[in-house]
């Protein structure tokens, strides 16, 4: 079928229609937050509204062409195949990792944007030099910004100015009581959808229930004209992609099962990224704790102590230096737009506390590695096992912080150590007291990075229609994680990645996508379909 009949027939996207399913999903973020154990989302709960929206155009009820299968390992959390068949067989292209579970959000912290106008009409009022005159110009500019909120609210009546100051005034004001009946979040309640102008504002609206509904709409319209393809178009809604705790829930699953295999045979878009342009890298994750057993003494007889935390500072400078030296930037970086290198850095620093005149016994110091997908996090992971061995032999060798900074006790036969596991240490040939280890260095789950085929049909399929939609094409990487997609590239899939939410918003406070930006992603995905057909 010519690229022209594909894109007239498809059209654009339903703007109302999708709104609508956006309201319902957005509806639905509240019980599909994934941060086990406390919170395990219910991701079939985002399926029945696709269902809804898609089973009346599907073989099942015999209204339209559409093949669905819904896959469920856990209860309550499903995954959901839909397959528009094509005319030619093996001839096939997907849009897969639209996922249903979300990133926690805290309502407390959802401020409207009418409460971020007060304050900064506010910012001038806290210069004025008397108290008379602050009073005056503050209650200027609560009215003025009342007002703006009583306009823009659509679920308030307009506010009382005196009533409204003389019930929460300012200690309320900064907590966000901006209106009574709504308590200042009606504008961007992360659980329910918020529309202002363009920027439709909810808890998943960019990642990823905005993609969601889009597909499902480009689903709906295949169903609904019945175009005739020769390729297959398959959409994969996935369960379980923001938090890995629990396995064998969603796309990795699927794949140890077989489910996904047809995918081979064409190109393979996740979309789940943002911004409009190819992604094409990401970087891999290696999550440590540097955990630092010390001895804890008087801070006025530092010659008796082990110092945790300038160990710590030490034993790392020499890691993060050896870690630069054996995985410098890579050639293929600045081929693929990567903005930064492979990095390993704290992030984090803890200890249980005690007085300031107390040298701690112990500290932890955590942080990641993020690895461009040119090097392999085994290999880091084994090679920053060697560092500590090597620091292990020679801990003598470390810097340390002034004349009676010392990290060996030879009249106490206490000798700091690294390690990679938690146990216990004998020291000393003839000694046999069990003494806690100086340093353990452990690791959580590591995930690789992703380097997109550049040289694959469907990464200038993406080019094109991206350009042709959007009017440039600027692929970039990122050293972000996207989990899951390079086990699936692993296993012999042409995966290229795009989203059409915001990089900004990804996983903020306040989070939302542009009406605009979905509509282009639309048009992309139209002009993929059609592109193929030639």
């Amino acid at each position: 079928m010519a690229s022209s009949v594909v894109k007239e027939t498809l059209g654009t996207l339903n703007k109302d229609s999708y709104v609508n399913l956006l309201s319902k999903l957005i509806g639905e973020s509240r019980y599909v937050q994934n941060n086990p154990p406390e919170l395990i989302p219910q991701e079939d709960r985002v399926v029945k509204h696709v269902l809804d929206a898609l089973l009346p155009l599907s073989t099942k009820t015999g209204g339209g062409p559409l093949v669905i299968n819904h896959i469920t390992y856990f209860t309550g959390r499903g995954n959901l195949i839909v397959e528009y068949p094509g005319t030619e067989p093996g001839k096939i292209l997907s849009f897969v990792g639209m996922h249903m579970d979300v990133v926690t959000a805290n309502p407390n912290e959802w401020v409207c944007l009418s409460f971020l106008m007060l304050l900064f009409e506010l910012n001038w009022v806290y210069n004025c030099a008397d108290s008379k005159r602050f009073y005056i110009n503050f209650i200027k500019a609560v009215h003025v910004s009342i007002v703006a909120i009583s306009s823009r609210c659509r679920s308030c009546a307009p506010i009382d100015t005196r009533s409204f100051l003389l019930k929460s005034w300012l200690p309320t004001i900064f907590i966000g009581r901006l209106c009574e009946k709504c308590d200042g979040k009606c504008e961007f309640d992360p659980f329910s959808l918020s529309i202002d102008g363009e920027k439709l504002c909810g808890r998943g609206t960019t990642d990823c229930l905005g993609h969601v509904a889009l597909v499902t709409e480009l689903m709906r319209k295949l169903g609904e004209t019945k175009l005739k393809l020769k390729s297959t178009v398959i959409a994969v809604f996935i369960a379980s992609e923001e938090n890995s705790a629990i396995t064998g829930v969603g796309v990795d699953a699927l794949v140890k099962d077989g489910l996904l295999n047809k995918l081979k045979g064409g190109p393979l878009y996740w979309i789940d990224t943002a911004d409009k342009q190819p992604c094409i890298g990401t970087g891999g994750m290696i999550p440590w704790k540097l955990h630092v057993t010390g001895k804890l003494f008087h801070s006025g007889l530092p010659h008796k102590a082990i110092n945790p935390l300038e160990l710590a500072m030490e034993a790392l400078k020499v890691i993060q230096t050896r870690f630069y030296k054996d995985f410098p930037p890579h050639p293929k970086e600045q081929v693929y737009g990567f903005e930064t290198p492979s990095t390993m850095k704290p992030t984090q620093w803890s200890y249980p506390g005690g007085g300031i005149n107390q040298i701690p016994g112990e500290c932890t110091v955590s942080g990641d590695v993020r690895l461009t997908p040119f090097y392999n996090v085994t290999d880091v992971m084994k090679r920053l096992q060697e560092y500590v061995d090597d620091i292990n032999e020679n801990i003598e060798k470390l810097d340390t912080r002034g004349p009676v900074s010392k990290y060996v006790l030879p009249d106490e036969n206490i000798r700091g150590r690294h390690v990679l596991s938690l146990r216990y240490l004998t020291l000393g040939r003839d000694d046999f007291r069990i003494l806690p280890l100086s340093l353990t260095l452990t690791f959580d789950e590591a995930t690789n990075g992703v380097a997109c085929n550049l040289d694959s049909r469907g990464f200038h399929v993406l080019c094109k229609a991206t350009e042709e939609v959007v009017g440039h094409v600027n692929p970039y990487s990122i050293t972000g994680t996207l989990p899951l997609i390079r086990e699936i590239q692993d296993e012999g899939f042409d995966v290229q990645t795009a989203g059409y939410g915001l990089m900004a918003t990804y996983h903020a406070d306040n989070e939302y996508c542009l009406l605009s930006d979905m509509c282009q992603g639309y048009q992309v995905f139209v002009s993929i379909i059609s592109q193929l057909e030639d």
